[in-house]
Parts: C-alpha cells; sequence; structure tokens
C-alpha cells in the first residue's frame, strides 16, 4: 500500500478533525464511503469532543481498524499496538496532554498526531 500519511495531514488542514482525518483518509480500507465515514467520526476530534479524552486520530485509526477486520479480537490487538506506538512516540494519548492545556507544554501538535496515528495504522494493515 503507498502511504497516505500526506493525505490525512491535508485533510486535518482543511477543516477536518482528528478523527475524521485519519479515517476518511482510509475509507478504501474500512469500505465504507467517505460522507459517511465522516458522519461517523464528527463527535471524535478534539479528544472526544472535549479534550479530555482519547486523540481524536487514534480514534479514526480505531474505527478503520474495526471496519477493516470486522473481528473485536483482531481489531482490539492492531489498536493497543497503535496505542503503544502512539504513546511511546508522544508520551501521552490524551489530548489535553499532548496539546499542553494543564503544562503549557505542547507535546504534539494536532497535525503530528494525526499524521503519526495514520503511519502506525498503516503499520498495522501492512502487517497482516
Amino acid at each position: 500500500m503507498e502511504s497516505k500519511v500526506k493525505d490525512a495531514v491535508e485533510r486535518k488542514m482543511k477543516g477536518f478533525n482528528c478523527a475524521q482525518a485519519v479515517a476518511c483518509t482510509y475509507c478504501d480500507i474500512a469500505g465504507i464511503d467517505a460522507e459517511t465515514m465522516k458522519n461517523v467520526t464528527n463527535a471524535f476530534g478534539v479528544g472526544m469532543g472535549c479534550m479530555e479524552g482519547t486523540c481524536g486520530s487514534l480514534i479514526g485509526a480505531g474505527v478503520v481498524l474495526g471496519l477493516h477486520h470486522k473481528d473485536k479480537v483482531k481489531a482490539m490487538k492492531a489498536m493497543r499496538i497503535i496505542m503503544e506506538k502512539f504513546q511511546k512516540r508522544n508520551s501521552s494519548t490524551i489530548c489535553k496532554v499532548l496539546k499542553g492545556i494543564e503544562t503549557k507544554k505542547v507535546l504534539r501538535p494536532c497535525n503530528d498526531c494525526v499524521a503519526d496515528a495514520a503511519e502506525f495504522l498503516e503499520q498495522e494493515i501492512a502487517n497482516e
């Protein structure tokens, strides 16, 4: 598979939330049309809509995995690997921590979070 990481980042820069940017980039893998995927992931930007939750880019990757695998165990195993890689690279998977809301120290900008989640998603899909 040719990498679509840059495509995901471009979507983010064009107004998609982080979950939408990742998920909509991989609609072909998920087997779902872009408009439906965009609607499915509407509420998952900004760390579950409130910065308190998991980074939206990771949620987008998880949605793609679930639709692609159609198997809970396979999807969860791949998601765990993606989460671990993301945590190792960025020191957190929580939106407000990544954005430095309390510390005033940004760990990772949104575009880079999108790129990381897309990269790790591609690695998991390729490892099947």
